[in-house]
């Protein structure tokens, strides 16, 4: 069996390596060592998203504000780029695959979302040419992790994640 890594990677079309060249450096610091440029990503990012013209992807996202899913994906992003822990100290372990559990995170909303995200990145000033395509790449097999997970846990198979104590996550 594939793990959700080389699900990722088949599906989204990007190499392991490639997925995290976000880590060979700091991007957060590259960045000016600020949240800003990760606010302004994700206000540009969910100003699309919310104004999408597929109904069904829209309501995806009806659940939350969009304030409040700004704040969670920039705090995340902050987060793994390199700055503070600021989600997890406020959310917890970001636990990713369970935190999108509840949602239909499919092959087409991964689409969506992408293209979405591709926008926003090509339209926030504040994110240099350079960083774009590795946290693209990042997004793009993350957004295929989430759907293999999503795939795995409707299978009924657990799914593991590597900082948990070995034991499938909860259905």
């Amino acid at each position: 069996m594939q793990s959700l890594q080389e699900k990722a990677s088949e599906w989204s079309g990007v190499a392991v390596g490639d997925a995290f060249a976000i880590d060979d450096g700091n991007v957060f610091e590259a960045l000016g060592g600020t949240p800003q440029p990760f606010v302004d990503l994700y206000t540009n990012f969910y100003t699309r998203v919310y104004e999408d013209e597929e109904e069904w992807f829209r309501e995806i996202f009806a659940v939350s504000k969009k304030e409040d899913a700004i704040r969670n994906q920039y705090e995340f992003l902050v987060q793994r780029m390199g700055g503070p822990p600021l989600f997890s100290q406020r959310r917890g372990h970001p636990a990713l695959i369970a935190r999108h559990r509840p949602f239909p995170v499919t092959h087409q909303a991964a689409e969506r979302w992408l293209h979405h995200m591709q926008q926003a990145l090509d339209t926030t000033a504040s994110i240099d040419a350079d960083t774009k395509p590795k946290m693209m790449n990042f997004f793009r097999h993350t957004a295929y992790f989430l759907v293999a997970g999503n795939e795995m846990t409707r299978q009924g198979q657990g799914v593991t994640c590597k900082h948990s104590t070995s034991k499938p996550a909860e259905k």
